[in-house]
């Protein structure tokens, strides 16, 4: 017979199971904001910089993704609701003190305003899928606009956002970074969870998607220099996520317990390989690697580390959720 001390019920796990609350739509929801932030972030700079026709794909092009993807991530955040039929009621209230609240409205304007700004550039995207052998995209395009010049009200707000780009895109650059920074807010806010206890979440998160935003932006850009502008930012950027991250873990190595057993899921825990060897090691390392080789002149296609990026921002997420809802103050 094997004796064996347990300090605590939570030990025992067919006596407190552990129980997911959060699944997949979670990390995704939270990727998508970050991705969406990082694109909007760049567009906006840069055009705010006066560089518009000079970066078409990051100003113009690039800004197609984000109401299409944050459509999604919203449909997986209602679809994450017990109450569905409800959701608008988010809309109809806004507590200051509501992490979910600010990210709901901060989530709607930032949608509304992705929807118009590449509609302000219709003309400017038709020409340039046309001039870049896109011309399938281009007819897309001219039957969109076509649609769109026959409904009402919707042909004034686009007119509306090409008269007032400049401050539209001041307010968006500053809505870009609330909700990059969000994301891990949206974490950091619930303190039952010591994994998520940490005030770093906000700007790695917000660091991490803008990050993902300049991996798409330079896998869909066609021009080297812009290309080669944005290798230049995700090394520094990746650079900033690494620093993050090691002083996250050493503020839960040396926090209380709690944060100590959180870590050690990621020190030699169930965590430890996913976490080092996929997010950090390919989702990081490698693609800076890869960018800085392509940036000495050795021709690394840029799909790859721009896709090894992105893919390490979703799967950095699905960590953070699945493992955030592990650990506990009880032990």
């Amino acid at each position: 017979m094997k004796e064996q001390l347990m300090v605590s019920g939570r030990e025992i796990s067919n006596l407190y199971p552990h129980v997911d609350v959060w699944g997949f739509g979670i990390p995704l929801y939270l990727f998508i904001g970050g991705l969406a932030a990082g694109i909007l972030l760049f567009a906006t700079y840069y055009f705010i910089k006066g560089k518009a026709d000079e970066m078409p794909v990051t100003v113009k092009v690039s800004t197609i993704i984000p109401p299409i993807i944050i459509a999604i991530g919203l449909a997986f955040l209602v679809g994450d609701l017990h109450h569905k039929a409800y959701f608008w009621q988010l809309m109809m209230h806004f507590r200051l003190e509501s992490p979910m609240s600010w990210g709901a409205w901060v989530l709607t304007v930032v949608f509304v305003i992705s929807i118009f700004w590449p509609l302000s550039y219709m003309d400017d995207l038709i020409v340039f899928f046309e001039q870049n052998n896109k011309k399938w995209l281009a007819k897309q395009f001219k039957k969109v606009q076509k649609l769109i010049n026959k409904l009402p009200v919707i042909p004034w707000f686009i007119k509306f956002t090409q008269r007032n780009r400049k401050p539209i895109a001041y307010v968006t650059f500053f809505l870009s970074i609330v909700l990059g920074i969000y994301t891990g807010i949206l974490l950091s806010a619930m303190n039952a969870r010591p994994l998520w206890n940490s005030s770093l979440l906000g700007p790695l998160f917000l660091v991490s998607g803008v990050s993902t935003g300049a991996a798409a932006i330079m896998w869909m850009s066609n021009n080297e220099a812009e290309k080669k502008l944005f290798s230049r930012i995700d090394i520094g950027l990746i650079i900033i996520e690494l620093t993050f991250i090691l002083l996250l873990f050493l503020g839960f190595v040396w926090g209380p317990e709690a944060q100590v057993r959180s870590a050690e899921m990621f020190l030699g825990g169930e965590f430890t390989a996913v976490f080092w060897g996929i997010f950090v090691g390919m989702g990081l390392f490698l693609p800076a690697i890869l960018e800085l080789f392509e940036l000495k002149g050795y021709h690394i296609p840029i799909a790859i580390p721009a896709f090894l990026i992105l893919l390490g921002g979703l799967i950095f997420r699905v960590i953070m959720v699945d493992a955030g809802q592990i650990s506990t103050y009880l032990y």
